[in-house]
């Protein structure tokens, strides 16, 4: 349950704006112990709308789980009397959702400049990629890799000394619009990478070997409609032909098995894959400047929250990649060092196996595209990144030394 209140805290702390409310709605967790329970789940979808929080949606419901969804407050009653006569053990975990939003407001959470212990808006987002790259010349560029859907510059800050040809990690953040500490937690590594320099030896030595190409925010214009309209908003905001139904899940628009098991074709469920593999602008710009610096790129990371999880390639089926075992070691010596260091417990493996199957995912679509030909690792960190202190959010360190770990695998 602290797990879940965290996750409260850090997915759903609200934005002052006039936009949906959720006031009288609930978060369910349904035990699902069986192929029974699952058809059973996936009747309740049909008859009601559902939005799951984990996982992402009822095609990806396996025996033996629990299933967390949100569900307004007009279904409530249908939804409770469909559990209860099916006789499916659940628990309510928010019994009002929009008291927990409003209760927010005021809990200093939002911040009107730049803040590293609170969450920023895009405006504010995108004046600090500037202002990081003014004050740090010498460690951190911004390039524009792309536009939006509704035009927004998608930013890319390069971060580590000057040299060529040296291998580079690519880290992005803010695929899925609602996950807002996902950027925070890109903004506060790169306020730490050139913060620690030259005092922090592996730091030091991390961006002397290294480039990091860190995208703080993908998914901007979807990110900008949950401060302003929204704040559950998951998808992108383009529109689709035929429909009044807005936007395309990110994270299942790439072209590795593209709308295959796991992704819906329907454009107003949250896990559509869109018109056509790479048809958002936004996935577009990512998979062509991956493609444009495979040379160079050797490992990828990218960042969502909900659950402490570090998987790696494949999660659209249970095949394991030929590098299987290596990757595996770099995750369990992560893994273990961020025990040791602050007991801190995180899954890892195979994204099929270790969290659900039928999620095609970054991960894959960078394995795709590699072609496998050279050593590159692709990873999904899904962080414990939040603690509530005297009403305010923010990321802890101990995430940075996940990836300081993997950083060191590379490097050896």
């Amino acid at each position: 349950m602290l797990a879940f209140l965290i996750l409260v805290t850090v997915i759903l702390a609200s934005a002052h704006h006039s936009g949906e409310h959720f006031e009288g709605d609930k978060v369910f967790r349904v035990n699902v112990e069986d192929e029974n329970h699952i058809n059973l789940l996936r009747e309740l979808t049909s008859i009601r709308q559902i939005d799951f929080w984990k996982p992402d949606s009822v095609i990806q419901v396996n025996p033996h789980t629990t299933v967390d969804f949100h569900v307004k407050a007009e279904d409530i009653f249908t939804v409770e009397d469909f559990l209860k006569q099916n006789e499916l053990q659940y628990e309510v975990l928010i019994s009002n959702l929009g008291s927990v939003l409003e209760a927010q407001l005021d809990s200093g959470v939002y911040t009107t400049g730049h803040s590293y212990e609170k969450y920023n808006d895009w405006e504010t987002i995108e004046a600090w990629t500037q202002q990081i790259t003014s004050e740090n010349p010498d460690l951190v560029s911004r390039s524009v890799i792309g536009t939006t859907f509704s035009g927004n510059n998608i930013y890319l800050l390069k971060v580590g000394t000057s040299g060529s040809n040296k291998p580079a990690i690519f880290m992005d953040c803010g695929f899925h619009a609602r996950e807002w500490i996902s950027p925070a937690f890109c903004q506060w590594f790169v306020r730490e990478a050139v913060g620690t320099y030259g005092s922090e030896s592996h730091m030091t030595e991390l961006l002397d070997k290294l480039d990091f190409y860190v995208l703080p925010v993908l998914n901007i214009d979807g990110y900008i409609y949950t401060w302003t309209k929204n704040r559950m908003w998951r998808k992108t905001r383009s529109t689709n032909a035929g429909t009044t139904c807005i936007g395309t899940d990110p994270n299942r628009n790439f072209d590795a098995r593209w709308c295959s098991m796991g992704a819906s074709q329907n454009p107003c469920d949250e896990t559509y894959c869109g018109s056509a593999a790479e048809s958002e602008k936004e996935t577009k710009a990512l998979a062509d400047f991956i493609r444009d610096n495979l040379s160079s790129i050797k490992a990828y990371l990218t960042i969502h929250s909900y659950s402490q999880m570090m998987l790696y390639p494949y999660s659209y089926g249970y095949v394991l990649p030929k590098d299987n075992k290596e990757l595996n070691a770099l995750a369990k010596a992560a893994v273990e060092e961020l025990a040791t260091l602050h007991g801190t417990k995180y899954t890892y493996g195979p994204g099929a196996s270790t969290i659900l199957s039928g999620m095609i995912s970054q991960d894959d679509d960078t394995e795709a595209l590699s072609g496998r030909t050279e050593r590159r690792f692709s990873w999904l960190n899904r962080l414990q990144v939040a603690r509530a202190t005297s009403g305010s959010s923010y990321l802890q360190g101990k995430d940075t030394l996940l990836l300081g770990a993997l950083m060191t695998g590379l490097m050896t």
